[in-house]
Parts: structure tokens; sequence; C-alpha cells
């Protein structure tokens, strides 16, 4: 049987030769296939298990999904789109626009979609990666995975949850055959996709419960749908979409100033989320509830204008008792009060530190990336590449994520600095590179060691960035243009590598 929907191979021949494999079609997995494509690069694959590009984008359509990063910072540099209908974009359009970028640049015909990593082992005497997927095997002289941090979900561990006789589902896996209108529906969970899917629910369900563990703090959402004129200014102005994002990354970027230098600078927008709250509750019972007991900014700081006001409604109702477990028809909390439900809603977030992916990638010593980090913390070298793991890359890894700021910043970042390495492994005719495990320990401990004037070391609370070790593994402590400027080349003195004369690598 021979692949249809992608480049591939019958699945009884020996494994595909490429030069780079990409695991994951998202904004990151993407933004590579079109970069390598437009640097004249043809001899890479993108596997993505969904079917069709995308990533988060492509699985989140939850009700009132969309993104909490302007508009105008969440599109590749390299190709703005001045479509954008409102100055937060809602799911459906950046869906598109991945696809019409996709489109534009032509690699498609490089991505092999409903295709899912099974495994990848580094084989050090070929020198190359031995990729197994679902379509079939792959030999790859380069790794790249683009799995992203929000990709799989994390479902509680309730008891009982597996007797519950209603619909159950994932605010990333959501079930848009179930009408809610007129039912009890119950979501577990107040924190970012949670404060967009409550304010829909309420307003056809019958009655909403709301189990809230702690309160987010919620800033106004200041979201407008643009002009008629500036969209044609975005369009057909020279240089004017340019400014318009230059600006609103200047705006983004000197709030890391209190994220990453000087929490005390939060309490002002602290004062902001208060006003938020207040001007939408009034009872003052369900104001304390929803109050946060942490410093703003400990955990992800949220944008909403509807989340409050949903809560507030009669047929609305904050759970703040721990759930002790689920019947067929109902949750009951920990003070013995049984809640009916047709539907459950897990807002629950996802594995961030813990993906299950890495365990699926075996290196040199015969372990997988998820053995190392359990071990040793989840850390990369400059969050990208990995001691043990020769000629592999991550994109979206650890310490690359953002509080204040668009994600794509630092994606395209680690593009500039995989592209660099792979122009330097061919000038200099290397077939293996490798970060030692002394620069990615230095650079691991300068980054804990900046993380300790952050308000998410210094807040006092618990959050989805910190991993078992009890390191912030997930956040970048700084400004992004300081990572910009750490990976805008690559730094070879900082790896090991052997040369293609020592050590060839198969063609195909």
């Amino acid at each position: 049987m021979t692949l249809s929907n992608g480049p591939g191979t019958d699945l009884a021949d020996p494994p595909r030769a490429v030069g780079v494999l990409i695991v994951g079609g998202g904004f990151a997995g993407l933004g590579l296939a079109i970069t390598l494509s437009r640097a004249g690069r043809a001899d890479y694959v993108v596997i993505e298990r969904g079917g069709d590009v995308g990533g988060t984008w492509r699985d989140n359509t939850y009700p009132g999904a969309a993104c909490d990063v302007p508009a105008q910072l969440y599109s590749y540099s390299f190709a703005l789109n001045p479509g954008w209908s409102r100055s937060y974009s809602p799911q459906p359009e950046i869906q598109a626009y991945l696809q019409a970028v996709a489109d534009r640049y032509g690699v498609r015909d490089h991505h092999v979609f409903d295709c899912e990593l099974l495994s990848a082992s580094w084989d050090a005497t070929a020198g190359h990666w031995a990729v197994e997927t679902s379509q079939g095997s792959y030999t790859a002289g380069v790794l790249v995975t683009a799995f992203g941090a929000l990709c799989e979900p994390a479902l509680p561990d309730i008891p009982g949850i597996e007797a519950f006789g209603g619909h159950v589902m994932h605010s990333a896996r959501w079930d848009h055959d179930v009408d809610l209108t007129g039912k009890r529906v119950a979501v577990i969970g107040t924190g970012a996709s949670a404060i967009q899917i409550v304010p829909q629910l309420a307003a056809t369900a019958a009655h909403l419960d709301v189990y809230q563990r702690t309160a987010p703090w919620v800033l106004p959402r200041h979201d407008r749908a643009y002009r008629s004129w500036e969209k044609l200014a975005f369009r057909y102005v020279p240089g004017y979409q340019r400014l318009a994002r230059a600006a609103v990354y200047a705006s983004k970027e000197v709030t890391a100033l209190g994220f990453c230098y000087q929490p005390r600078i939060l309490k002002f927008a602290q004062r902001q989320a208060l006003g938020n709250l207040r001007r939408a509750v009034r009872d003052p019972e369900l104001v304390s509830r929803l109050t946060p007991a942490y410093v703003m900014g400990c955990k992800r700081v949220l944008v909403s204008n509807d989340y409050y006001p949903a809560l507030a409604r009669d047929t609305t109702e904050l759970v703040t008792e721990p759930i002790a477990e689920l019947r067929p028809d109902a949750i009951v909390t920990v003070d013995g009060v049984a809640r009916e439900i047709d539907v459950l809603v897990l807002a629950t977030g996802f594995h961030v530190t813990d993906n299950p992916a890495a365990a699926l990638i075996k290196g040199a010593d015969g372990c997988t990336l998820g053995e190392h980090w359990a071990e040793f913390g989840m850390q990369a070298y400059k969050g990208t590449t990995v001691a043990g793991f020769p000629n592999l890359f991550h994109l979206v890894g650890p310490n690359t994520g953002l509080g204040h700021t668009s994600m794509v910043y630092m994606i395209e970042s680690q593009l500039n600095y995989v592209m660099d390495a792979l122009a330097v492994m061919d000038r200099e005719q290397l077939a293996t590179i490798e970060v030692r495990p002394e620069a990615q320990v230095e650079f691991n401990r300068a980054v804990q060691r900046r993380m300790g004037r952050t308000v998410w070391t210094t807040g006092g609370c618990a959050s989805w960035y910190v991993d078992a070790h009890g390191r912030n593994a997930t956040l970048w402590p700084d400004f992004t243009f300081a990572f910009r400027r750490l990976t805008r080349h690559f730094d070879l003195d900082a790896y090991r590598s052997t040369t293609r004369a020592d050590h060839p690598v198969p063609t195909g």
C-alpha cells in the first residue's frame, strides 16, 4: 500500500532516508518546513498525527476558543496576516491562517498526515535516527521534535469517573455532536481554556457548575473588531502592519519587567484585575472566593470580559470544595454534597513537564528522553538541544515558554538556531553534533539563577510551570529579545561533533 497523503513509502519497503524529519505540524513544525523550503532545502518530511496542519489550533475547537495574545503578534514574521478580523484572533481564523501559509509556501507535499510517531532511536553505528511511525519507517540525519507543550491532555484522577453515565470531553477533544442546550453541565478547571468555555456554556446550559481549585487573575480583554480602513491599511499601505506589530510587541515586552525583574510592578495590573472582578460580581462572598491568594503572574494571567459575568448568573455555581468522587449522574464533593450533571467538561490542561512523547525518543546511551528528564529534570541547551541526543533539536523545548507575549517569536528564534546549525554542519562537513553536557549544565544553572528573581518563583503559588524536581522548566525568565540574541547563531564550540568522512551518513 503506497501512502497517498504525503511523501511516503510502501510499508513493505526499507526505511525511507531523509535529511530532516520533523515531528508535528503546528506553528513550530510548519514554520520549520516553510523555512527549510525558503532556504532551498527540500530533503525533509513532516509527520503529523492529525489530519491537517495546525496542531493546537486544529485540535482546540471548543466554544469560544481564541488566542490570548494580540493577533498582530500571532503570525510568522515572514507571513503577516492582514485579514485578522479582531485584535485577538479566534481559533477558526488562526487555523485558516496556518492552512493558508502551508498552501502559499507549497509545503503540504512534505507532510504525512495521520502519521503517529511510534519510536525514534539514535543509531550510533549508522549515525542517524531510526524512526518508526504508524505509516512506515524512516531514517533521518536530523530529527526535530515540534509536538509542542500543549498537545497531550491531562486527565484528572477522580474516583468513579469511568462509571459516569453522561458525556465526558476534554477541552482539547471537544465533541460537537453533543448538544449542551438545556443540560446540567460541570466544568472542572479555571484556566485559560475554561474561562473561554464557561461563558459559552453558561448561556445555553440549564445549569452550570464550575469547579475551581485555585482562583486565577483575570484582566479585562481589550478586544475589538478591526475597522474596514485598518484592514485596508494592513493590506495595502507598505509597512503599516509591521509598524502596528512592532508597537504591540513593545507594549507586551515591557511587561517582562514585572514578570522577570521586579514582580512588585505587577501590583498595578493586580488592582486592574480586582476592578474587573468587582465590576462584574456584586456578591461579596463570591468575590472573596474568586480573589486569588497569590501574586499576579505566579500562575498564567488570563484575559476575559465575560468570565466573571458568567459566574454571577443565577444558573451558575462556583464550587470550591474538592471533588471526592464521580457517580453515574453526579459529582460529589468532600463535604458530601452531590450535584447532578448530564455532561462533564474537563478543562484540566496538558502534560507540559511530563510529555509522554519524550518516552518515544531513545538517545545514544539507550535511555529515553523521558527517562533523562525524569532523573535530572526537563532541561535543554538554549531550550533546543539535549546532551546524549545527537542531531536532535526541540522546538518549544524546556524554558522557552512565555508568560507575557507571543510564542511565535520564540519559535522563530529557535528556527534561526536550527537553520544556522544545519548550515554549519554543511560547511564543516559534520555528520553529528551533540551539545556538551557541561554547556547544558551551565546554561540551565544560569536560567535557574535568573528564575530566582521572577514572579514565578517569588509569587507564592504552585503551577504547571514547575516540574517534579521543583524547577520551573517551562518559562523563559527574561526578555524575548535576549533569547533571540542567544539563538541568532549556532555556537559549534558548545558541541561535540564528528565529520562525514569519519562517519558517513547513508543516503536514499
